[in-house]
């Protein structure tokens, strides 16, 4: 049934192509909504086997398109285990505690300050770390300042998708989008730093605006903060000396994923002195999942890709190219961000970057692509890994938020950020 298909002419099989579809639809469904409680992995990989056992992606295929991401895996490990190690260490916890004394009672200027702080962990530590590890941190913090916690919950969302390529490893999706082609560092900064600012301050003012009657009032904590430890302040450096190793080798271009992972690996192991059981504490509390979830969407795509969406996103990047210049990059932002809302932004963002290489459409559309996938799923709690992550950590403080709530100020937050970023970038 499917030899024509492995044959690589399966766009032309119309029973496979929906076949392709429906697994692919139900494993990114699987993902996001998590049935049986089983982790987001499952179901990518389990969207993967059958796609490989149905004879709709070849084995060979299969592995060629998980090897295309070792970067981004690589990326991804050196950026959990700085992650782990600055929770461990309480990094994290120093920094919220900071920022509910500087706040002097002020709830408002609270906001502010937890905003810069997602702001620079974001930045330097990418989305998934405001995500996964400040949020139980600023959660932890507002608590004992006794405080309405939704309002600086909502910025640990935000910002990690607002802040997210104002360097190229401020997310991993922008290795995803660019692949081989990823700019380096004084380049990727003359295209996306005006737009950055843009999205950061545009997402500050509409947020403060959604959430200002619970701004209202006073933080009542007044205790000193807290001390941050030998081994804090080691894997504090640790944090800033991989930072600069990541700046150096994106300003001459190389791959980021190898040079983060060692960096990160050197910190962890000055940080605990190689001892067995830190070591071990720390390999413990990394999202491992994550890796194979990634590996299972790349196949996935590839998937999509045979089933004729590399040619169908293809031909509508090209068509936006075709318009106007600030019309076709608004096109592109938008119509990204909307099926990435749909369909999560990493597997949009892998489908995204095949036909952005595929069609070699125009350098303004390529960036509005990137700007589409990195701050559009700031709409739903479905549209970003990064967003799904941030519901799993506030799940384990006892805190529910529901995709309606998240809605309903994505609404506000959303939409004027992705405006000016993009008409920033074309």
């Amino acid at each position: 049934m499917f030899a024509g298909w492995r044959a690589g002419n399966g766009a032309h099989d119309p029973v496979s192509a929906v076949l392709v579809w429906a697994i692919a639809a139900g494993a990114i469904a699987g993902i996001l909504f998590r049935p049986k409680e089983w982790p987001e992995a499952v179901w990518a990989c389990l969207g993967a086997f059958l796609l490989v056992t149905c004879g709709l992606v070849p084995l060979g295929r299969a592995g060629a398109a998980v090897a295309k991401g070792t970067d981004v895996y690589l990326f991804l490990t050196g950026m959990m285990l700085l992650s782990e190690l600055a929770r461990r260490e309480g990094v994290f916890d120093w920094l919220a505690s900071h920022a509910v004394a500087a706040a002097k009672g002020s709830r408002a200027r609270l906001f502010t300050l937890v905003y810069l702080v997602g702001t620079v962990v974001t930045v330097f530590l990418s989305n998934d770390a405001t995500a996964v590890v400040l949020t139980p941190a600023v959660y932890a913090a507002v608590q004992k300042a006794r405080t309405k916690p939704l309002p600086y919950l909502f910025i640990c969302a935000f910002i990690a998708n607002a802040a997210s390529f104002v360097l190229p490893i401020s997310n991993p999706a922008n290795l995803v989008v660019y692949g081989k082609n990823l700019p380096p560092l004084w380049p990727w900064l003359r295209t996306f730093f005006l737009p950055s600012v843009g999205s950061i301050a545009a997402t500050y003012v509409a947020l403060r605006f959604s959430v200002r009657k619970e701004l209202e009032g006073s933080v009542e904590d007044g205790r000193a903060p807290a001390a941050l430890s030998r081994e804090g302040r080691l894997a504090a450096w640790g944090i800033a000396g991989t930072g600069v190793i990541l700046i150096v080798a994106s300003g001459f271009g190389f791959d980021l994923g190898l040079p983060t992972c060692i960096a990160a690996s050197i910190a962890v192991l000055i940080t605990t002195r190689v001892k067995g059981d830190a070591l071990a504490e720390i390999g413990k509390g990394v999202s491992w999942s994550v890796l194979p979830l990634v590996a299972g969407l790349f196949v996935l795509v590839e998937a999509l890709n045979r089933a004729g969406a590399l040619q169908d996103m293809s031909r509508v990047l090209q068509w936006c190219g075709a318009l106007p210049r600030y019309v076709g990059g608004l096109a592109a932002a938008f119509g990204v961000a909307a099926l990435s809302n749909v369909m999560n932004n990493l597997p949009s963002g892998l489908l995204s970057g095949a036909a952005i290489q595929a069609a070699h459409v125009p350098a303004h559309i390529r960036d509005s692509v990137l700007i589409g996938v990195d701050l559009g799923p700031n709409l739903s709690v479905t549209g970003s890994l990064a967003t799904v992550l941030w519901l799993i950590a506030l799940r384990r403080e006892g805190v529910q938020i529901s995709a309606g709530q998240f809605l309903k100020t994505g609404m506000v937050v959303m939409p004027p950020a992705l405006l000016i970023a993009s008409l920033a970038v074309s």
